[in-house]
């Protein structure tokens, strides 16, 4: 237990809403670091493929799956059980985060997700636009039902690896960066000092940079989506449209971008889904690289905290944008799954621990535009290490289920603020929490921009007077 500390104690009824990847990982890092009712806990799954771990655990699962028509009565039940408050630790695909969240506020439970998820249809349905389809969309709705129901029981929405870690993981950027460049600084205690902070180092934007590099040990089948974690996940937001917060120093919108006519207005998207979308950036072990433009709630959310307005107008604001170069096997399966016009294979593929020789996930933000250039700061966590620190989980699933519990903890300690997003969290506690589970966590400086080698054997319409610009970043 030493190795162990237990962060938390929570007496009444838990219910996990999923039990694949993340779940199973998940549940023995809350078993290892809060004290509960064994008792209250209750998995609910519609498949009972790893029922076996909770059947040795004696915890009680739920075989069917979560539905518009059900969850209320479904949940309503579990989460009254008692003592006191109950907790949701939304875990699945195809569960509205908004409906679910707004139960939890009706029942004064706790609730926990991984990402702004909605019921199944949103991300296919042909009646609606291309923006009432985003990760933006599903943000603002979020949002509106916390003006709507304002303050009371803490629901903490989007808090894995990303989005979630990578929040944090600015946060600490933004304070080294300061040091390094000898800017002296208070340490920032609102949303607006943070953003004036950022707008003070010249950041100009920041990538979520990543570089997964895990190698299973027999290739990719033909016409299986192999992946290192969820499948139908990863589909469903390359399929979306390419979104991006869009920052105050760019000049021009990319020739199919457009911009929402609802909310914040921090983002953009473009005419094109996130898988066929790619940019360049780069990571420490990859350096320069080709990532995908996937969307992610984190290039929203993380662009909307850091605006510094004058007036009710954004005078300062970060461009964000995810920058993702997943495992070779995936990188093959989108390649197969674009073939066919973007229709996902028949049969898929999560790699476990097992399967993997070897790699790393690299995950982490690229700050750029300040006076030391570029920095990347991230975790470098390698599946040998993650074998070490926890079961039944690969790289990647360990950068996510360590967020999920750091994001439990503060929830605990915190347990009145209302609906929240991880940008608006202690970063400082999270990660005290988080990185016992994140192998390496380092901080790179780099000299690279976006257009370095270019222009090359063929002309380019570049921007040589900011490299930094969208433009340049995009590859066309």
């Amino acid at each position: 237990m030493a190795d162990h500390p237990i962060h938390a104690r929570f007496d009444g009824p838990i219910v996990m809403i999923g039990f694949g990847s993340i779940g199973r990982g998940t549940l023995p890092l809350l078993e290892r670091h809060i004290a509960f009712d064994r008792s209250k806990f209750v998995v609910i799954d519609p498949v009972d493929t790893d029922r076996k771990l909770l059947d040795e655990r004696k915890l009680k699962f739920m075989q069917l799956a979560l539905t518009k028509d059900n969850y209320r009565e479904v949940l309503t039940p579990l989460l009254k059980a008692g003592p006191g408050r109950g907790m949701v630790v939304n875990l699945s695909v195809d569960t509205s985060s908004a409906d679910i969240i707004e139960l939890c506020k009706d029942l004064d439970a706790f609730y926990i997700d991984t990402v702004a998820e909605p019921w199944p249809g949103f991300y296919a349905d042909r009646n609606a636009s291309v923006s009432q389809r985003s990760n933006y969309a599903l943000r603002e709705r979020i949002l509106d039902l916390r003006k709507r129901r304002p303050g009371g029981i803490t629901a903490v929405n989007c808090c894995g690896a990303n989005p979630g870690m990578v929040s944090w993981f600015v946060k600490q950027a933004l304070l080294n960066i300061a040091k390094d460049t000898g800017v002296k600084i208070d340490e920032p205690k609102s949303r607006e000092q943070w953003a004036k902070l950022a707008q003070r180092l010249g950041v100009k934007g920041i990538h979520i940079a990543e570089r997964d590099t895990q190698r299973a040990r027999k290739p990719k089948p033909q016409n299986v989506f192999v992946n290192t974690w969820s499948v139908e996940g990863f589909v469903s937001e390359g399929l979306q449209p390419a979104e991006l917060g869009f920052g105050t120093h760019e000049k021009q919108m990319p020739a199919n971008g457009r911009a929402h006519d609802f909310g914040c207005g921090a983002a953009i998207y473009l005419l094109q889904p996130g898988a066929g979308t790619k940019v360049r950036s780069w990571t420490p072990t990859a350096q320069a690289q080709h990532g995908f433009l996937v969307t992610h709630n984190e290039a929203i959310s993380i662009a909307d905290y850091f605006t510094v307005r004058e007036g009710g107008a954004a005078v300062y604001r970060p461009t964000c944008h995810y920058a993702y170069h997943p495992a070779n096997d995936a990188v093959l399966s989108l390649h197969e799954m674009a073939g066919a016009a973007w229709q996902r294979q028949p049969t898929w593929h999560i790699l476990d621990e097992n399967e993997i020789v070897d790699g790393i996930d690299e995950l982490g933000v690229l700050l750029y535009g300040h006076a030391k250039n570029a920095y990347w700061y991230g975790s470098q966590l390698s599946v040998e290490e993650t074998r070490k620190l926890a079961p039944y989980q690969n790289a990647t699933g360990l950068q996510v289920t360590s967020a999920v519990l750091a994001g439990i903890v503060w929830m605990l300690e915190n347990p009145d603020r209302g609906i929240t997003e991880a940008d608006e969290m202690d970063f400082r506690r999270c990660l005290e929490v988080q990185l016992p589970y994140l192998g390496p966590v380092v901080g790179h400086y780099t000299d690279w921009t976006p257009l370095a080698g270019r222009p090359g054997l063929f002309p380019e319409d570049i921007d040589e007077s900011d490299p930094w610009q969208f433009k340049n970043v995009l590859v066309n």
